[in-house]
């Protein structure tokens, strides 16, 4: 949004003024009307959408969710399966050296700190994604914790936003927490591999990210969930997700919102890479701007 803000306001002499506050936020203000337009990591809930009132979601960005960790002495990009950061969540796993990790990490000198999950306190799409995927490959994890953009974690510590998910994880030895792999990229911080559904370890690089969003074909207005995808994404990052830009099918503000967002659909991929975000597939673009056509100023 910041690269955009100001490409955009450098091409059209338009000033789009955006607050980063979470998804959760994001949806509130836009449901109660005190924005323009709300963004959010996670598709609003049928109930959300209704509460809205004429809004419609449309995916315009696409990133990826990581597990980053700070574990002295061991390496970058430890492996986990969903199943074992599952139970390091559900607080079943609880050592970085118990035998369901050690076993994925064959020949790493594992030492035996203690586990610290961190998670967001705040609505935050970044959970929804998180716990989205890990409600796909554990039913217990389905259950216990579901899938929302909070959700009540057994166990671990919490932290308001990335930064401070990234705060108690920079200062916590055997501490692990999810954070998008752009600001993990950014900051430095190590992160562990992801088993797919083929059974390979991918690095969350732009060519995974865009390997699970090629798995959806079209976007329906509820929204559509990329995480484990299919054994025939070979090289697909697990947990990655649409980001959703929320707008009201009725505003007098329709030409500029619509003028603005075919620019993020448009020229505005461009920046994608560069930041660690991934390209749109031409269908959901197609699918986007086809939405934008519901927006009108009556």
């Amino acid at each position: 949004m910041s690269k955009w803000q100001s490409d955009y306001a450098s091409r059209t002499g338009d000033t789009v003024t955006y607050g980063a506050v979470g998804s959760g936020a994001g949806i509130e203000q836009i449901t109660a009307r005190t924005v323009d337009f709300g963004a959010s990591d996670a598709p609003m809930t049928s109930d959300q959408l209704s509460a809205c009132k004429g809004c419609i979601q449309v995916p315009w960005s696409l990133g990826a969710v990581v597990p980053a960790y700070n574990l002295s002495g061991a390496p970058n990009n430890l492996k986990l399966t969903g199943q074992v950061l599952a139970e390091i969540y559900l607080g079943n796993v609880t050592a970085w050296n118990d035998p369901a990790i050690a076993k994925l990490n064959p020949g790493v000198s594992l030492p035996s700190t203690k586990i610290t999950p961190v998670y967001r306190t705040d609505g935050s799409g970044d959970t929804y994604a998180f716990t989205d995927y890990l409600s796909h490959v554990s039913p217990e994890f389905d259950s216990t914790v579901g899938t929302a953009t909070e959700v009540k974690f057994p166990i671990g510590v919490g932290g308001n936003g990335s930064d401070g998910v990234a705060a108690s994880v920079s200062k916590t030895d055997g501490a692990i927490g999810y954070l998008t792999i752009a600001y993990v990229n950014s900051n430095g911080f190590n992160y562990a591999l992801l088993q797919n559904a083929a059974g390979n370890y991918p690095k969350a690089t732009i060519p995974a990210i865009n390997a699970a969003a090629a798995t959806a074909k079209s976007v329906p207005p509820s929204g559509v969930s990329i995480v484990d995808p299919p054994a025939s994404a070979k090289n697909a990052w697990p947990d990655s997700t649409f980001t959703y830009v929320i707008v009201p099918t009725s505003t007098d503000k329709a030409d500029a919102l619509k003028k603005f967002i075919t620019y993020a659909l448009g020229a505005g991929q461009s920046f994608a890479e560069g930041l660690g975000y991934g390209t749109l597939p031409k269908q959901v673009v197609s699918d986007s701007k086809a939405a934008l056509n519901k927006v009108d100023s009556s």
